[in-house]
Order: C-alpha cells, then sequence, then structure tokens
C-alpha cells in the first residue's frame, strides 16, 4: 500500500482510459500533485514513464493492459491523509457495483473508489465510500469529451473537495 501522509493538504491526480496516448498538458496539469492514481486502460508503458516523470503513480490494470503492463495489479489501496483510496478498473455502476467492487469495497473498507472503463466521468456515493470515475483522458472509445481530476485531501481534518478537468473533445487519433 502507497502511503502519504503530508502535515499539509496534499493533491492526488485522477486519470484514466488513456489507451496509450498521453495529452502532454499532465505535465502543467498534475505539476503540483502529490500522487497520480490511474485506473486502467492506460495502454502503453510510455504513458507510465511520463507520468511518473511528474509524480510518483499508483495504477491498475485494464482489460486492455496486456504484454508490458501485465504486472500491473487489478486492485490497489492507496493512502492519502488518513482517506484510504482503492483503485479498480471494471467496477460495475455506482447504481449496481459488480462483484469485484462489492468484494473490494467489503474486503478493504476504502472511504472512497477510483474505477476506470466506462469512460464516463461520475462522483456519487455507494453506502459510505465516494465512487469517482474521472472520466477517460485518451482518444480511443466512445467518449466524445475527454476528463481528469484532481483530488484535494485537507489537513487535519481530511476534508475531500474534487476538480473536473475538462480536456476538450476526443479528437483523432491523426491529431498530435
Amino acid at each position: 500500500m502507497i502511503t502519504i501522509n503530508h502535515t499539509r493538504p496534499a493533491t492526488v491526480g485522477l486519470i484514466s482510459d488513456t489507451h496509450g496516448w498521453l495529452d502532454p498538458r499532465f505535465h502543467e496539469l498534475f505539476a503540483s500533485v502529490d500522487l497520480i492514481i490511474h485506473a486502467g486502460d492506460i495502454g502503453h508503458e510510455s504513458v507510465l514513464v511520463e507520468l511518473e516523470s511528474i509524480a510518483p503513480v499508483a495504477a491498475v490494470r485494464g482489460n486492455i493492459d496486456g504484454g508490458e503492463l501485465r504486472f500491473l495489479p487489478l486492485e490497489l489501496l492507496v493512502e492519502v491523509n488518513t482517506r484510504r483510496i482503492a483503485i479498480l478498473h471494471i467496477a460495475g455502476s455506482h447504481k449496481r457495483p459488480n462483484l469485484a467492487a462489492r468484494e473490494l469495497l467489503k474486503r478493504r473498507l476504502p472511504d472512497m473508489l477510483v474505477v476506470g472503463h466506462s469512460h464516463v466521468p461520475v462522483v456519487a456515493k455507494v453506502g459510505a465510500v465516494l465512487w469517482v470515475n474521472p472520466g477517460a483522458a485518451g482518444r480511443q472509445g466512445f467518449h466524445t469529451e475527454r476528463f481528469a481530476a484532481l483530488l484535494h485531501i485537507d489537513f487535519p481534518q481530511a476534508k475531500v473537495t474534487m476538480d473536473r478537468i475538462h480536456l476538450g473533445p476526443r479528437s483523432s487519433l491523426s491529431e498530435g
């Protein structure tokens, strides 16, 4: 488990579904984060290398992440300023969590679950757990707009706030 407990507020960059392409603006957008969480479908190891040049990365394997990314765990737990954050790529929806998500929530007892896969940005509650899907940041998939998020965890109360980052239209694979 990755643990970051500061005596100051902490910021976590949330990203998912990059599918092998990282918007170059993440160097600026995530410049001040303490940790980056990638909720799967990374697509290529170069995306992780690029993110790690910005801040430490906690990443899980998505359904397209084979080959060089097969070493990534399917689930992960991190702690930031006493908040336990579970990460899982495929979790169903916040209205109908799948078996893997339900078991993870029961076993790890997180304060928050960060998921990917659907490409749809979501912030909702599942019981006492905050369910966050930052949305897809990459150019592949059915989504029309790209998103990421910044999660702020203050100190000492560990109050959580979030800023959604709108990255613009999905664009085509031939661009940039």
